[in-house]
């Protein structure tokens, strides 16, 4: 007996690619492909039909796309997890993807044992990500955030660069100073540093404050 089956529908416009997919996910006997679809909108009806464990779509379909089928996929309450199978790899397309509730995004290179070991990983509800955008997004995260300030921070900071004191900003402002130095702690946990002429210094480098030209 084959370990427990798997119900795969495929949603690919292109017959030749659809058929190539499914000869590569029926060639392991514990996956059965239901049904196949050649648009977004067939998919959705054929996931809602058969409530298989996985929906496997490419991204570009006409009728509907696959972020869209997506999202009506996982709102259906059918249970059936998304994996998005494409040849598009850009940070947009991810996010709009996992946004849409897909759990996994996989490239049209993969192999035979890539692919099936993403489907059985979707099916249980598992993250799958191609090699290569995974790493990509390890790269994304390790990056620092870039840093911005609020309105009121920048009004803050712009006047400390003119020199004036807390009491002086609040004056300017119509702010307490006690207001004035909460901002200021705001800001000096933001951009990493202890002091005003270094906020204003490292706010000037990373272009966060709008400072006229010298004449």
């Amino acid at each position: 007996m084959p370990e427990t089956e798997l119900r795969v529908v495929v949603a690919d416009d292109h017959p030749a690619m659809r058929a190539g997919v499914v000869a590569l996910l029926t060639a392991d006997p514990a996956i059965i492909v239901v049904a196949e679809a050649d648009d977004g909108g067939e998919a959705v009806r054929l996931v809602a039909r058969h409530a298989p464990d996985v929906a496997l779509l490419d991204l570009r379909m006409p009728v509907m796309d696959g972020v869209a089928a997506t999202a009506e996929i996982v709102s259906g309450g059918t249970g059936t997890k998304v994996l998005i199978l494409t040849t598009y790899d850009t940070d947009a397309d991810i996010e709009r993807a996992v946004e849409a509730g897909a759990v996994g995004y996989l490239l049209k290179d993969a192999t035979r044992a890539r692919l099936i070991d993403a489907v059985r990983s979707a099916a249980r509800g598992e993250t799958v990500l191609a090699p290569r955008i995974a790493e990509r997004l390890v790269v994304r995260m390790r990056r620092p955030a870039p840093v911005t300030l609020t309105a009121r921070e920048a009004e803050v900071l712009n006047a400390v660069a003119d020199g004036l004191s807390n009491a002086e900003i609040g004056r300017r402002l119509v702010i307490a100073e006690a207001t004035v130095k909460t901002h200021l702690l705001r800001i000096f946990a933001k951009l990493d540093v202890a002091d005003r002429t270094r906020a204003v210094v490292l706010a000037l480098e990373r272009g966060l404050l709008d400072r006229p030209r010298d004449e």
